[in-house]
């Protein structure tokens, strides 16, 4: 501190704005300001909000602070007294706003959903992959048959064959898809545990 710096030529500086004055100010009472911000709040870290609220408003309202016998205590102790009220107040009103509030409904946990996602996308793609790899009859007589459950009566009238060779071909078409989805994934199961 400079040597004309006691408290009365600090609380003139601080009024004319010098925020070095102001400092020591805060130095100088933010103990006491705090243990009675602490006795009026309801924990410690209240009263620290408390305290800062109350050097905000003593630096905001600088020009108008009171003091007595060259000190501003009891005007920061009495403003202490009202930010202490008005917060403890607005804490009351904040507490009950929120238990009018409804608590929200558990959210599913969606983790087994994208498993099956991911497993559904996986199995699409192998059979998109095997269909695409079929020869045309198969893929056509397939697509009729498994896809659209067209009857082998209406398959056969689709494509100008008998129906036993709708049979015969379906048959042939379903083992040659399963061969290639067998291959298929044995080859995901492989990259899968490459990942």
């Amino acid at each position: 501190m400079r040597e004309d710096s006691g408290e009365p030529s600090l609380v003139e500086r601080a009024r004319a704005g010098d925020p070095d004055a102001f400092g020591e100010l805060f130095d100088l009472h933010r103990d006491r300001v705090f243990r009675q911000a602490a006795r009026l709040t309801e924990s410690i870290h209240d009263a620290e909000d408390v305290t800062g609220m109350v050097f905000l408003e003593a630096w905001r309202r600088r020009a108008s602070m009171r003091d007595v016998d060259g000190s501003v205590i009891g005007w920061l102790l009495v403003t202490a007294n009202n930010v202490s009220r008005n917060f403890n107040r607005a804490s009351r009103r904040y507490r009950h706003a929120l238990a009018g509030i409804p608590l929200p409904e558990p959210a599913p946990d969606p983790s087994s959903t994208v498993d099956d996602h991911i497993d559904f996308t996986e199995a699409r793609d192998a059979l998109r992959s095997a269909l695409a790899r079929l020869p045309r009859r198969d893929q056509d007589i397939l697509s009729l048959c498994v896809i659209e459950e067209l009857s082998t009566a209406e398959a056969a009238s689709v494509l100008n064959v008998a129906p036993g060779t709708v049979k015969s071909r379906l048959s042939r078409a379903k083992a040659r898809l399963t061969g290639m989805l067998g291959e298929a994934t044995e080859v995901v199961a492989i990259e899968g545990g490459l990942r």
